[in-house]
């Protein structure tokens, strides 16, 4: 794939249509679609977009993934908290994606694109690509892991939320790849 190609979604994000497309609950399984109906969604104020207060071409950036990723030797995400676990995990800029390994625990989707390349979820080859042809500044030298799925996001809003924004703030960062999956 040559990198031209390669660089094509930053383009997609400025097309309102792309932004626009929302998923038909028919394409999920029964037990999926019956949680979406009962999960009782919280309503929030938008939080209005940060401006950038430099071009991209000058700013830091970190990669956070909600895709449960871990380092061999980090400690997976544990299952077994209740709503669902609230921690992150600090990914080097260094770390080879091949050595990512995921442990979300949701069964709403299909986990199968992962397992064949962590770039869907966790894009730093991309990034590089990026850093490489000068549409970014620099790529901070940590990265952040979050499980998703959380289903009672108090302690993540109030605890682990506002210490992932402090170290990123610590490190400089201007801008934040949210990659969910």
């Amino acid at each position: 794939m040559n990198s031209e190609a390669s660089l094509d979604w930053l383009d997609i994000l400025h097309e309102k249509s792309q932004l626009d497309r929302v998923g038909d609950l028919a394409e999920f399984t029964l037990p999926v679609r019956m949680f979406l109906k009962a999960y009782p969604w919280r309503k929030i104020d938008p939080v209005p977009w940060a401006t950038l207060k430099k071009p991209l071409a000058e700013c830091r950036l970190a990669v956070v993934s909600s895709a449960g990723f871990v380092l061999t030797g980090q400690l997976p995400f544990d299952e077994s908290i209740r709503g669902g676990d609230y921690s992150f995990r600090e990914i080097p800029s260094d770390a080879d994606v091949h050595q990512l390994v995921e442990s979300h625990r949701s069964g709403s989707f299909d986990h199968t694109g992962i397992h064949c390349d962590a770039n869907l979820a966790f894009p730093i080859r991309r990034v590089r690509e990026l850093a490489e042809r000068g549409r970014i500044g620099s790529i901070n030298h940590r990265h952040l892991s979050f499980m998703g799925s959380i289903t009672a996001p108090g302690r993540l809003i109030q605890q682990t939320a506002p210490e992932a924004a402090r170290l990123l703030a610590l490190d400089a960062v201007d801008v934040a790849l949210l990659v969910p999956v």
